[in-house]
């Protein structure tokens, strides 16, 4: 199954598996069932979660909401640590997960634009190095596995940063593959797939992030909060809902 998944993932294209990628999970639900895990999502529980990845994490993929595991923890810190459930926002959502979509779109408190280049599951069709939206305009964003594909990632920071209201915040998402280095790696000069794969771990990348993440995020402007969130929870609750150890990174648009 590990195997088969990773060959889907590796050549259907991305507009083709957001369109279809659910039908296959579901159909492979049944031969998950169990008690063994829950969705916090969708509530969803199975004896395993589906595995996922180019190289097949075990326990990764939710079958019915097509959560993985940072949109799992991401659900849980926004349940736990904000009030982005209950408190009126509008919501800017770059390159949005299917887990995600229907549930935000569902809060009435919630004005909910999504927005991506190519998805066909957005509402709007957006560079991302240019949003097209006045400055100041939403309360939240979330933008989760982006930066390491676009080609100006400050830019793109810059932007979301500037689209936001003075204290609204977003959570801004990237992958790390250990060991980090200090300092983030790119060279555009890597172009072929085979060579990005080796340098930045996976042939659609352009960058690979180091332990300087944060202080780039703030460069853009962000008040950021590197939230190890995922530490505070029990043991079993991780368990559980197969969350991933990482920090949530949480940034804040100054009201000065």
């Amino acid at each position: 199954m590990k195997q088969i998944i990773s060959i889907v993932i590796r050549y259907v294209p991305r507009k083709q598996l957001q369109l279809v990628g659910h039908f296959f999970a579901k159909a492979l639900s049944i031969f998950y069932l169990g008690t063994g895990v829950e969705c916090p999502v969708c509530h969803k529980k199975y004896r395993k979660f589906l595995p996922y990845g180019r190289k097949g994490r075990d326990n990764a993929l939710c079958p019915h909401c097509l959560a993985l595991e940072r949109h799992r923890l991401i659900w849980m810190y926004l349940e736990q640590q904000t009030d982005f459930f209950s408190a009126p926002q509008k919501m800017l959502h770059i390159a949005p997960e299917y887990c995600f979509m229907e549930r935000f779109e569902s809060l009435d408190n919630l004005d909910y634009i999504t927005a991506d280049i190519e998805s066909p599951l957005a509402k709007v069709k957006m560079d991302i190095h240019q949003i097209p939206f006045p400055d100041n305009s939403f309360e939240c964003a979330m933008c989760n596995h982006v930066m390491e594909h676009v080609d100006n990632d400050r830019l793109a920071m810059k932007e979301i940063h500037r689209v936001l209201k003075p204290g609204g915040w977003a959570i801004i998402q990237v992958p790390f593959f250990p060991p980090l280095p200090e300092s983030t790696y790119e060279d555009p000069a890597i172009t072929s797939a085979a060579d990005r794969s080796k340098a930045f771990g996976q042939e659609d990348h352009v960058r690979l992030y180091g332990l300087d993440y944060k202080l780039r995020l703030e460069s853009s402007g962000f008040l950021v909060k590197e939230d190890d969130f995922v530490e505070s929870l029990d043991p079993e609750i991780i368990e559980k809902h197969a969350l991933p150890k990482e920090a949530i990174y949480f940034c804040r648009k100054s009201t000065v």
